[in-house]
């Protein structure tokens, strides 16, 4: 059975400001991170890398180097929410227990004119975020 929670971004936004133990982690490509954007505080640790989408072999290990203990609470953000639920899976595997999937991600699933942050996602409904 899956311990995996789903939030939505408001609710994992008023979660993590009460917390000073848990992390946010973006997992998208750095070049993502970087330019699209990211919520300020997150942690970027790539699951995959552009352009072919190469599963990074030591996600895994970035992550046991930031949370050493598997019972600090991990908020995991992507896009739309699809690569950071395998990375959810992933760490579930290797034991982490409080893990949440950042639902509609950051920027959001795709509108009729296949543009993001018009419908849903981290930056649509306003959380504060930044590009570097």
């Amino acid at each position: 059975m899956s311990t995996i929670q789903r939030l939505l971004p408001q609710d994992v936004f008023k979660t993590i400001e009460d917390s000073s133990e848990a992390l946010l982690i973006d997992v998208r490509d750095p070049v993502e991170f970087r330019f699209v954007g990211h919520p300020i505080g997150a942690i970027n640790v790539p699951w995959a890398f552009a352009p072919d989408m190469r599963t990074n072999p030591s996600f895994v290990e970035q992550i046991l180097l930031l949370a050493p203990s598997y019972d600090t609470p991990l908020f995991l953000l992507c896009r739309s929410g699809q690569r950071s639920f395998l990375a959810a899976k992933a760490l579930e595997e290797a034991g982490y227990q409080k893990l949440t999937n950042i639902e509609e991600g950051f920027e959001g699933s795709l509108d009729a004119s296949k543009q993001r942050s018009t419908l849903n996602g981290w930056r649509f409904h306003g959380l504060p975020w930044e590009q570097t």
